[in-house]
């Protein structure tokens, strides 16, 4: 891959070759060498510049050649063709460390005119590439699940043929005082599969009764993704609300708690 610098330096001699002898040239300077100390988080990273090795593991202190180059621009707008000239000296270093993302760090040097055609270059005193480690998203196997049963869904297409439709839950909930009417709901965070329902009412405390999750669309893949809300409502008690995760409740056989009513201060 062409650099930047020697892109520009192409194009400038394009632009000599063009414009004849009146055009002004780019210079091309000796070859010098930019001290630089390398660090990374965390530390032993190689660095890489140009495709060649200059540092074997972090921290380091090396000095990369380079041979500077000042882009033809106006004599009388100086700063503007040192700033123009800085972004075509670049440079490029790449931290690579096994287990993290490479790292791309681009330096630019500050370039001053010391004398006719010379030129001091000031690179940065040092480089820190900061690496993340690579997520690695790999899909574990659902030991928990039957066998062939991680995806599939409750259907009223096929109802009843899901290993998920003839797992029974207990449910139990108890409150203080008693006889408060206990509701459930859906929350689902995968709507396109699980749908979000309305309250339903289940009855009063102290409640018991087993039953299936008869819940569309759910599946053993998707059900840490949905939750049972249960509501407890009584006169003259604030509403207590809990809620159970799909996935535990099947894996527990159960959804039950205690629920301690707060009395609600009537105004005199």
């Amino acid at each position: 891959m062409k650099t930047l610098s020697y892109k520009i330096f192409v194009l400038s001699v394009m632009l000599v070759l063009s414009h004849g002898a009146k055009a002004q040239k780019a210079i091309v300077l000796p070859v010098e060498y930019a001290k630089i100390t390398l660090q990374s988080y965390p530390e032993g990273a190689k660095v890489y510049h140009n495709g060649k090795l200059i540092c074997t593991s972090t921290p380091a202190t090396v000095e990369i050649p380079f041979r500077g180059l000042i882009v033809p621009g106006s004599k009388k707008d100086l700063q503007q063709r040192m700033r123009r000239s800085a972004e075509a000296n670049s440079m490029e270093l790449v931290f690579v460390q096994d287990g993290y993302a490479k790292v791309v760090e681009t330096i630019t040097p500050t370039i001053t005119q010391v004398g006719k055609n010379k030129y001091d270059f000031e690179w940065p005193k040092s480089v820190i590439g900061e690496l993340r480690e690579k997520r690695v998203n790999t899909p574990k196997a659902d030991v928990t699940a039957p066998k062939n049963e991680e995806k599939k869904k409750v259907s009223r297409e096929n109802a009843g043929q899901t290993s998920l439709e003839r797992t029974i839950i207990r449910w139990y909930f108890e409150s203080d005082p008693p006889g408060s009417r206990v509701f459930w709901r859906v929350i689902s965070s995968v709507p396109a599969e699980v749908k979000n329902t309305n309250e339903t009412y289940l009855g009063t405390t102290p409640y018991e009764d087993t039953r299936s999750f008869n819940i569309q669309g759910l599946s053993y893949e998707n059900s840490r993704d949905v939750q049972i809300e249960i509501k407890l409502r009584r006169k003259g008690f604030m509403d207590q609300t809990k809620r159970f995760n799909v996935r535990q409740a099947i894996d527990q056989q159960e959804i039950s708690s205690f629920f301690d009513l707060v009395k609600v201060d009537e105004e005199e």
